[in-house]
């Protein structure tokens, strides 16, 4: 019996229009609401100057404590959250557990060089891939470049993942 995608199967079994509508509406209000989230998560950026070029170049030069402030307090979160999450079993909004699996650490130059990368063009860009939308949003229009030449380089990593050594 080949498969069928749910939204087939539950339409020929009797359910109604209403019901298939209300999925609708259930994930237009979920993708809303990532919206709002994330327009706010853009205006948070803004506002405390971490997608600042001239924040970033200072960091990168050693002249303020500024975004090593904030990139040490995001880790210390994020640590007390796995830990947390892991302690206390927490599920998500669907009830099921949240599993959280070990990163192998694989010896070789791999992670090196790819930090590396990564840190120079941050450096050379003045901005890290994560707030390039709220960039754009702020009026610096040029990150489309950015945007567009980061969106390049996953495609092309896409491309030759299975030629290069992992």
């Amino acid at each position: 019996m080949s498969q069928q995608p749910p939204s087939t199967l539950s339409r020929d079994a009797g359910t109604s229009t209403a019901t298939l509508g209300d999925q609708r509406d259930t994930r237009l209000t979920g993708l809303l609401t990532y919206l709002l989230i994330g327009t706010y998560f853009g205006i948070v950026l803004v506002q405390s100057e971490v997608v600042s070029w001239f924040r970033i170049q200072e960091m990168f030069r050693f002249q303020s404590f500024h975004m090593y402030g904030i990139i040490g307090s995001a880790i210390v979160v994020a640590a007390l959250s796995v830990a947390l999450i892991k302690r206390f079993d927490i599920r998500d909004i669907h009830g099921e557990p949240i599993s959280i699996k070990e990163k192998e650490w694989v010896r070789g130059y791999s992670q090196l060089i790819g930090g590396t990368i990564f840190g120079l063009g941050w450096a050379l860009l003045g901005a890290c891939p994560g707030p390039l939308y709220a960039l754009i949003g702020s009026g610096v229009t040029v990150m489309v470049v950015a945007l567009l030449s980061a969106i390049g380089g996953a495609w092309a990593y896409g491309h030759l993942r299975p030629k290069l050594p992992h």
